[in-house]
C-alpha cells in the first residue's frame, strides 16, 4: 500500500471539538453554562478582563494625560525680532516671515507679542494677529 493524501487520516484523540457552552440542557452544557450560580462571574456582561486576570495588567500599562486642543497655537514672534529683520515700509505676512525664518509654518496662525517699540515706519501687517499693547505701540 503506498502513501497519498487521501489516505492520511488524524489520529484518534488528536483533536477536540469546542465546547459549546449554553445549548440546551441535552449538550451537558446547559441551565448555567458552566459558570456555577450566583456571582459576578456567573452573570452575563461581567468584564473577561476581570475573570482573567488582565485588569491588574491593564493598570500598569501607563496612559497619555491630558488632551490635544484641535485649535492650532500661535507661532509668536516679537517687535524686537521684527525690528532686526525689517526695513521701511515692508509688508508683515506670515509668507514674509516664512522667507526670513522667523517662524515655521505659513498655515499656523502668527501672533504679535512684546513691550518693546517699533522703530520702522510705514510697516504693514497682514494676516497676523496682535496683542493689545502691540496695537498701542503701532498707533
Amino acid at each position: 500500500m503506498s502513501l497519498a493524501l487521501n489516505i492520511i487520516k488524524k489520529s484518534k484523540g488528536g483533536s477536540q471539538k469546542r465546547k459549546r457552552v449554553g445549548r440546551g440542557n441535552a449538550s451537558g452544557h446547559g441551565t448555567y453554562s458552566t459558570r456555577g450560580l450566583k456571582g459576578q462571574k456567573s452573570r452575563s456582561g461581567v468584564s473577561g478582563l476581570k475573570r482573567l486576570g488582565m485588569k491588574k495588567q491593564l493598570l500598569q500599562i501607563p496612559k497619555k494625560r491630558g488632551f490635544r486642543s484641535l485649535q492650532p497655537k500661535n507661532q509668536v514672534i516679537s517687535i524686537k525680532t521684527i525690528n532686526e529683520n525689517y526695513k521701511d515700509n515692508e509688508i508683515v505676512s506670515p509668507e514674509t516671515l516664512k522667507e526670513k525664518d522667523l517662524i515655521k509654518s505659513v498655515d499656523l496662525p502668527v501672533k504679535i507679542l512684546g513691550k518693546e517699540y517699533l522703530t520702522l515706519k510705514g510697516l504693514k501687517f497682514e494676516k497676523v494677529k496682535m496683542s493689545d499693547s502691540v496695537k498701542a505701540t503701532i498707533k
